[in-house]
């Protein structure tokens, strides 16, 4: 009897500690699968200055109609990675407005310069930033010269035979130029934002 009973203690004990094992090995397999996730966004990318974002434009805007009060909605179209990390999925919201506008003049067509704020993601987290949309000619959309008003008719010579000069007529540029126009960007134009200072990203939605 008393050997019975030693022996459903030892097979209670067992059977304890099989499910003592078996729910530990189940909580570390569960922490390892979750790990990957709260580790990719725990210690964030930084974005450094001069990186650039693909985007659309959401709204027509322009120098005739459009000013800083303006609200400007641009959204990305691409993923953005860095490294295997999309840091900027595809669908987030910038938000911007015209920091600065220049009416045309004679010789000069209207220009702006927009500015960046921040950059929504679908989720709604909020990332501030300091960027504008990318233009070669400084940031500066618009600005180009007008063409000329008049052409003026010019006689340029060049050597010939035995030391003759021969001239033939050119038409240059006069002195003065049309009227400058205003510049619009398009709804669904595709631009580009240039970060002018680092952002430190924490945020990702997958």
């Amino acid at each position: 009897m008393l050997d019975k009973f030693n022996k459903n203690i030892i097979y209670n004990t067992g059977m304890k500690k099989l499910l003592v094992l078996i729910l530990a090995i189940f909580f570390v397999s569960c922490m390892v699968k979750a790990e990957p996730e709260l580790t990719r966004d725990y210690d964030g990318i930084e974005m450094p200055a001069g990186s650039f974002i693909p985007v659309i434009s959401l709204q027509d805007f322009s120098t005739a109609y459009s000013d800083s009060t303006n609200e400007l909605k641009f959204v990305c179209y691409n993923d953005v990675y860095e490294f295997e990390t999309v840091i900027i999925p595809k669908g987030t919201v910038f938000y911007g407005f015209i920091e600065k506008k220049n009416e045309p003049v004679v010789g000069t067509h209207g220009s702006m310069v927009v500015r960046i704020t921040k950059m929504v993601y679908q989720d709604g987290f909020t990332i501030p930033m300091v960027a504008y949309i990318h233009t070669p000619n400084g940031n500066l959309i618009g600005g180009e010269m007008t063409a000329p008003e008049v052409w003026d008719k010019k006689a340029h010579y060049h050597k010939g035979i035995a030391r003759h000069f021969v001239g033939v007529q050119q038409y240059v540029p006069g002195s003065h130029r049309k009227m400058g126009e205003h510049v619009t960007v398009a709804s669904g134009a595709n631009l580009l934002i240039v970060l002018i200072k680092p952002v430190f990203i924490t945020h990702t939605m997958y």
